[in-house]
């Protein structure tokens, strides 16, 4: 199901081949966590976006509008109109986003509903059949993210007890994908490596996981409150633990300058809420660095967002119309900006795999890791 095709230093060129469709690695997901993309982008409008892959989330869709109504319809890819390849989140995340709302005990969390405050219990076995109602390609193991920084003595206990609920998770996949009315018999199951901060404790968590032979595996539990720097230290304690052969995946991560540094380590797989959320504030990222296309000296600005850009946003609209929506807080405003971000971002990391094939990562590196950061 993954190939890697060359290598450049630790940049990996690969192809992962799914149910619906290969993805060229490294690539960006485009998050669509209760099956749209935030800022009125829908599924067919990702084909104008180069999106190779879709995320989505197992928690809220769970809770609206219900896995198992999901799965009545045909699931998630004929729910949504997206025939591409699809990830689904495990909801482990929301586990830690919802720290008030919850209780984690070893058969799982139970927790209440942000919507309506119901009583809800999430287990690993819950959580697959929950991804498997929804028939994605790709399902992540149920999990837990610690906040950085926690307790050692906590982070190791709940390492270990994320490794025990991936092994409930691996058992469950693997009786769904048996079964003649599973929407998706070749749904993957993603390993979640965590461990906080602490290179031991990562160390032997990917260790562990690593010997149940998964098909994929991810680092999680980073840029939830430490420095790019420790980030960028973890990657490089965990990378040499992963498979070689599987796709390797950062989750939640990040800014283009995070991607380039991440792909330096040997990773392959990123998404991020971020393009789409700072877009929808007029916060658009560029070839010459990041743009807030609402200040004032763009009013009368009639270029492009990116005069290098091929996105629907560049090739029609200038930099004044984009300004006077957000002014006139016009919802197109947000949907032409998610557009060019999302755009961005799909091409940036194509140009990267292009850059890895000719052997030239590093010079892609130096000459953008300052520029795509900088605001102008």
């Amino acid at each position: 199901m993954f190939e890697l095709i060359t290598t450049d230093g630790n940049a990996r060129r690969g192809r992962l081949t799914t149910a619906h469709g290969t993805v060229e690695t490294p690539f960006f997901m485009n998050v669509a966590t209760a099956g749209a993309v935030k800022g009125a982008v829908s599924a067919f409008d990702l084909l104008d976006t180069e999106c190779q892959v879709m995320l989505s989330n197992t928690y809220h869709l769970h809770l609206r509008p219900g896995d198992k109504l999901i799965r009545r319809l045909g699931g998630l890819h004929r729910f949504t109109g997206w025939d591409g390849p699809l990830l689904t989140d495990s909801g482990g995340f929301q586990v830690f986003s919802l720290a008030k709302l919850r209780k984690i005990k070893e058969e799982g969390v139970y927790f209440s509903s942000h919507i309506d405050g119901r009583k809800i219990f999430m287990g690993a076995e819950e959580s697959i059949q929950i991804q498997s109602n929804l028939g994605s390609d790709i399902a992540m193991a149920f999990d837990e993210c610690v906040a950085n920084p926690s307790p050692y003595d906590y982070v190791e206990k709940s390492a270990a007890r994320t490794t025990r609920w991936l092994v409930r998770c691996k058992d469950e996949i693997d009786r769904l994908n048996s079964l003649p009315d599973t929407l998706n018999q070749k749904q993957m199951l993603f390993g979640i490596n965590q461990g906080g901060v602490y290179d031991n404790i990562r160390v032997k968590h990917m260790t562990d996981i690593a010997a149940l032979d998964l098909d994929g595996y991810a680092i999680g539990g980073l840029a939830v409150g430490e420095s790019a720097d420790v980030m960028y230290r973890v990657i490089d304690t965990v990378a040499p633990y992963m498979p070689t052969a599987k796709p390797r995946y950062l989750m939640g991560v990040g800014t283009p300058v995070n991607i380039i540094e991440a792909i330096a380590r040997g990773i392959d797989m990123f998404d991020c809420v971020m393009p789409s959320r700072n877009a929808r504030h007029g916060t658009l990222f560029t070839w010459s660095g990041i743009t807030h296309v609402t200040n004032e000296k763009y009013a009368k600005d009639d270029r492009p967002v990116d005069e290098h850009c091929g996105c629907p946003t560049c090739k029609r609209h200038s930099r004044a119309y984009l300004r006077h929506l957000f002014k006139a807080d016009e919802t197109l405003a947000g949907r032409l900006g998610v557009l060019h971000n999302l755009y961005f971002y799909n091409t940036f990391i194509r140009e990267i795999r292009q850059s890895i094939e000719q052997g030239d990562f590093a010079a892609f590196r130096a000459k953008y890791t300052p520029i795509l950061g900088k605001v102008i």
